[in-house]
C-alpha cells in the first residue's frame, strides 16, 4: 500500500523552512508576485529541504534565484531531465543546489529543492511570477495565493503525484508563516478591497484612488487560500496594451518583438431568446472528500449538501424541451438513466428524489471512466451536449482527464465548479477550457447556488459561431497570434488574445484588431483600436503572459516531438517554465563542501482541519496524522474521520487496527462508543416539511414544476402565509388555480428572495412564460390582487404588464 502522506508525529526533527514573504504588484488585471521561501538548517548534519506548493495553473513563474550568506545565485532555465542531471551531480559532490520544477502530473504543483544547506546555515530562495486575474460577476477582480495543498488521489494503475509522498501537520502546528503584501495600480479609481482571509485597512497611496496597498493580517493558518477581491470602476471596459521588446534578446525570439494583448467583452442583444434544444449532463463528485463542509463556519454545510441543493435548482431551472442526465462518481460511478431522457415533470420529480438520497460514499475520485462512458453515448444532433462538472478536484491524472475532454471537444462544451479550498486549478480550467465551456470556483463563504445559475444562463445562450480575428495595420507591419483567437465566447466574458508584431513599427501610426463572430444568423464585430507607440519595460510582463498562454496551448497536444520542440524554445527563450523545463542553480564558488549525501527534509503542508467537520458529532484535537486506504462508508460506520484526502483513497475495507503505523482519530474520542446521529438533508424534495435549516425561497423553488408553475399546497400556502385554500383576495374572474399561486409565488420571490434572484431567475422565466398562455386579458388584475394579499408592490412589469 502507497503511503497517502507519510506519517508525522509530534518528535518530527526541525522544519528548515521557517516563513513566506510574498510581495504581489496588481497591475489591472495583472498580477507580478514575488515569493520568498527562508531556509534554516537546525541540525547538525547537512540537509536537503524539499518544499511541494500549489501554484495557480495559470501562472508563468519565469525567474528563480537563491541567496546565501549574502551572496547572491541566479538560476538558469534548462531542459528538465538535463535540470535533474545538474542537480544531482552538485549534491552529490557536496556544491549548494537549488532546483524548481513543476510536477509531472499536474502544472498547478511545484517543487523547490535546496540542496546542501550546512548545519546552522540560512538561505532564501526567490521565484517570480505573473499570471491573468479573471473578473467575477460582480465585477471584482480576482487574486488568488493558493496556500492549501490537498493530496492528489491515484486512480489504480497511475504514478503517485508529488503531493502523496509530503507530510502533512495540522494547521495550528505549521512552523513557518507567511506574509503578503499587495501593491493596486489602475487606470481607474480603486473603490474597496476584500478577503477572506484577515487583512490589514485599504490604504490609498495616491489622491485620485488609483493605487493603494493592503497585507495579510499576522497569524495566517494556511487553512485557506488567500484571495483579495478588487473593484475597480468600468472594469468591464475593452483595452490594449502593447509591450515593446527587449532589444538584448536575438531576433526573431519570443521576448525580442513588441507583443499586443487583446482585452475583448463580447456582447450580444439581451432580447434575443435561450435556446430550449440542450443536452444537459451533470457529473458530480460522490468521493469522500465531499462530506467536508464548504468553509469554516460552524453551521457551514457540506459539500455534498451544497451541490445537492445546487444541482435541484439546476434541474428546476432547464427549460423543456430540453434533454438531461445525472452521473456520480467516486472509486466507481453510476448515472441516473442509462441515457439522458426528455424533461419532464415526471423525469424532474424522480431525479430530485433520487438527488435527495445521495451520499458522498463512492470511495475515491476517478472522473476519467464516467467521462469515457459519457462521450461513448451518441449525442442528439439536434440537441449539443453540455457537461456540468461539480468537484473538489484532486486527482494525479489531471493531463489525461483533459486530454480526453479535448479529444472531445467538437462534440460537447465542458463547464466545470472547483469546490473548496485547494481544488485543483489545473484540473478545474483544463477542463473547461479543453471542452470551450467555462469554470468557477467556490471556496470560503461563497454560496454554490449563484454561480452555478450564471454559468447555465450562459449555456444556454445559442452557440456562438465562426469566430475570427482580422488585423488592420500599417504596411511592412504583420501581427502573428501567439495564442488562438477564441473558440467559444459569453455574454460579458472577457476573451483574450496575444499576439506579436513583426516588421517595422511606425510609432506615430495606429491599427485595429476586429473579433467579428456570428450570434444566431446576425453577425457582430467588436473593434480595438491598436496604438503601436509602447513603453520600454525591464518587465516583460505580457511578453510572459504570452509565452504561457503558448506554452499551455501547445501542452494541450504534446504527443509529437515537433511540439515538444516548440514547448521548449519557447520556454527557454521566454523563462517561462514548462513541464518540459526547470530552473536550476548551483553554487559554484562556496568552498565549504559537503561530505557525504544530505539528510533529506521534506516541508509538511498544512493538513486541512476536517476532523469533526467532515462528519457529525463533537470537535477534538486533530492528531498528526493520516489516514490510509480507507472508504468514506467503512469510516462513518467505525465512528472515524480523517484527513479528507484520504477518504478518496482506494481499498478501504481495512479496519484502524489492521492499516500499519497509521494514526487514526475517533471524533467521539478513543473511548467512545457513541453513535454518529443521522445528518438531516433539509429541503432537497418537494415533500420535506418546513425546517428551519432550508431557507424558505429554496423550498418555495423545489415546489416549481418543470413547466414553470406552483400547485397549490399546504407547503406554498405556509411560506407564502395565505390560506391554504387560496381563495383569499382572489378576483372574481375565472381562471385556473394554479395561475394564481404561481403569480403568488412570483410575487414573493419579488418581495422575499430578490438578494437571490440569481438562483431564480431562470425559474421566473418558466414561470412567466407558463401565466402568459393562461392568465390572457387578466393578468393585470391578477397582480394587483396579489399584491393586495401579499402586502407587496411589485410592479406590473415584472410579469410584462
Amino acid at each position: 500500500m502507497a503511503p497517502c502522506c507519510g506519517l508525522v508525529t509530534s518528535a518530527m526533527v526541525p522544519v528548515p523552512l521557517k516563513g513566506i514573504s510574498v510581495d504581489v504588484q496588481v497591475k489591472g488585471f495583472v498580477a507580478d508576485v514575488s515569493a520568498t521561501l527562508k531556509y534554516k538548517n537546525l541540525e547538525e548534519n547537512a540537509v536537503e529541504a524539499v518544499f511541494v506548493f500549489p501554484m495557480d495553473d495559470d501562472s508563468a513563474v519565469y525567474s528563480f534565484e537563491a541567496t546565501v550568506e549574502g551572496k547572491k545565485i541566479v538560476a538558469e532555465i534548462q531542459e528538465k531531465e538535463q535540470a535533474h542531471k545538474t542537480y544531482d551531480e552538485a549534491v552529490s559532490q557536496g556544491q549548494q543546489a537549488f532546483l524548481l520544477e513543476e510536477d509531472e502530473s499536474s502544472g498547478d504543483i511545484f517543487s523547490c529543492s535546496v540542496g546542501n544547506l550546512l548545519p546552522g546555515q540560512e538561505a532564501e530562495v526567490t521565484l517570480c511570477f505573473v499570471r491573468e486575474l479573471p473578473v467575477e460577476a460582480d465585477g471584482a477582480v480576482r487574486f488568488v495565493l493558493p496556500a492549501v495543498l490537498n493530496p492528489r488521489y491515484t486512480p489504480e494503475g497511475e504514478k503517485h503525484s508529488v503531493t502523496m509522498e509530503t507530510p502533512a501537520l495540522s494547521v495550528d502546528r505549521i512552523p513557518y508563516t507567511l506574509t503578503m503584501n499587495t501593491h493596486f495600480q489602475s487606470a481607474n479609481a480603486i473603490s474597496k478591497v476584500e478577503s477572506s482571509s484577515a487583512i490589514t485597512p485599504l490604504e490609498y497611496t495616491n489622491e485620485d484612488k488609483t493605487a493603494a496597498k493592503v497585507s495579510l493580517a499576522e497569524g495566517h493558518k494556511f487553512d485557506r487560500d488567500v484571495e483579495l477581491l478588487v473593484y475597480y470602476a468600468d472594469v468591464n471596459k475593452p483595452s490594449v496594451i502593447v509591450e515593446t521588446g527587449l532589444p538584448d534578446n536575438e531576433a526573431g525570439s519570443m521576448l525580442a518583438e513588441p507583443v499586443v494583448m487583446l482585452n475583448f467583452y463580447p456582447s450580444f442583444p439581451v432580447t434575443q431568446a435561450q435556446s430550449n434544444c440542450w443536452e444537459f449532463i451533470f457529473v458530480m463528485d460522490r468521493s469522500g472528500s465531499m462530506t467536508c463542509n464548504m468553509n469554516q463556519e460552524p453551521n457551514s454545510p457540506s459539500r455534498i449538501q451544497s451541490a445537492k441543493e445546487t444541482l435541484v435548482l439546476l434541474l428546476k431551472s432547464l427549460p423543456l424541451g430540453s434533454y438531461f442526465n445525472v452521473f456520480g462518481f467516486g472509486s466507481t460511478f453510476e448515472s441516473f438513466f442509462p441515457e439522458s431522457v426528455a424533461y419532464t415533470q415526471e423525469s424532474m420529480t424522480e431525479s430530485i428524489k433520487r438527488i435527495n438520497e445521495l451520499e458522498a460514499d463512492l470511495g475515491g475520485t476517478e472522473i476519467l471512466q464516467p467521462l469515457q462512458k459519457i462521450y461513448k453515448t451518441a449525442v442528439r444532433p439536434e440537441h449539443p451536449r453540455q457537461l456540468f462538472v461539480f468537484t473538489d478536484g484532486e486527482v494525479s491524472n489531471t493531463k489525461g482527464v483533459i486530454a480526453e475532454v479535448r479529444r472531445n471537444s467538437p462534440n460537447h462544451r465542458c463547464f466545470t465548479f472547483g469546490i473548496g479550498e485547494g481544488a485543483s486549478t489545473a484540473l478545474i480550467k483544463g477542463m473547461a477550457g479543453a471542452g470551450n465551456g467555462t469554470c468557477e470556483f467556490i471556496t470560503g463563504n461563497e454560496r454554490m447556488q449563484p454561480k452555478v445559475l450564471r454559468t447555465l444562463k450562459c449555456a444556454l445562450q445559442p452557440i456562438v459561431r465562426e469566430v475570427t480575428l482580422t488585423w488592420t495595420l500599417p504596411p511592412g507591419l504583420e501581427a502573428v497570434t501567439i495564442s488562438k483567437a477564441p473558440s467559444a465566447i459569453f455574454q460579458g466574458q472577457r476573451s483574450i488574445v496575444y499576439a506579436q508584431l513583426k516588421g517595422q513599427v511606425d510609432e506615430n501610426a495606429e491599427g485595429k484588431a476586429s473579433l467579428t463572430y456570428k450570434f444566431k444568423e446576425e453577425v457582430f464585430t467588436n473593434d480595438l483600436e491598436l496604438p503601436l507607440k509602447s513603453e520600454k519595460t525591464e518587465r516583460p510582463t505580457i511578453h510572459r503572459l504570452a509565452a504561457k498562454a503558448l506554452i499551455s496551448e501547445l501542452e494541450g497536444d504534446a504527443d509529437s516531438e515537433e511540439v515538444k520542440k516548440r514547448i521548449l524554445e519557447t520556454s527557454l527563450q521566454s523563462g517561462v517554465i514548462s513541464s518540459l523545463t526547470a530552473y536550476v542553480a548551483i553554487d559554484k564558488e562556496s568552498k565549504s563542501l559537503v561530505e557525504g549525501p544530505p539528510v533529506r527534509r521534506d516541508i509538511p503542508h498544512p493538513a486541512m482541519p476536517y476532523m469533526a467537520r467532515c462528519m457529525a458529532g463533537p470537535p477534538v484535537p486533530m492528531l498528526d496524522m493520516v489516514i490510509e486506504l480507507c472508504e468514506a462508508p467503512s469510516i462513518r460506520e467505525r465512528g472515524t474521520c480523517a484527513a479528507a484526502e484520504s477518504l478518496d483513497q482506494p481499498g478501504g475495507n481495512a479496519g484502524a487496527s489492521e492499516v500499519p503505523e497509521i494514526a487514526v482519530c475517533s471524533i467521539f474520542g478513543p473511548e467512545s462508543d457513541s453513535k454518529i446521529p443521522d445528518q438531516p438533508e433539509p429541503g432537497l424534495s418537494s415533500s420535506d416539511p418546513e425546517t428551519e435549516q432550508t431557507p424558505a425561497v429554496f423550498r418555495l423553488i423545489t415546489l416549481q414544476n418543470a413547466d414553470g408553475s406552483w400547485d397549490p399546497s399546504s407547503e406554498l400556502a405556509s411560506i407564502l402565509g395565505v390560506l391554504e385554500d387560496f381563495t383569499e383576495n382572489r378576483p372574481e374572474q375565472a381562471v385556473e388555480t394554479p395561475v394564481w399561486t404561481t403569480i403568488l409565488a412570483l410575487l414573493w420571490l419579488h418581495t422575499s428572495g430578490l438578494e437571490q434572484r440569481d438562483e431564480w431567475e431562470l425559474l421566473e422565466g418558466k414561470a412567466l412564460s407558463w401565466i402568459k398562455s393562461k392568465a390572457g386579458s387578466s393578468l393585470g388584475e391578477l397582480v394587483q390582487a396579489g399584491n393586495a394579499l401579499l402586502k407587496s408592490s411589485v410592479a406590473p412589469d415584472v410579469f410584462g404588464v
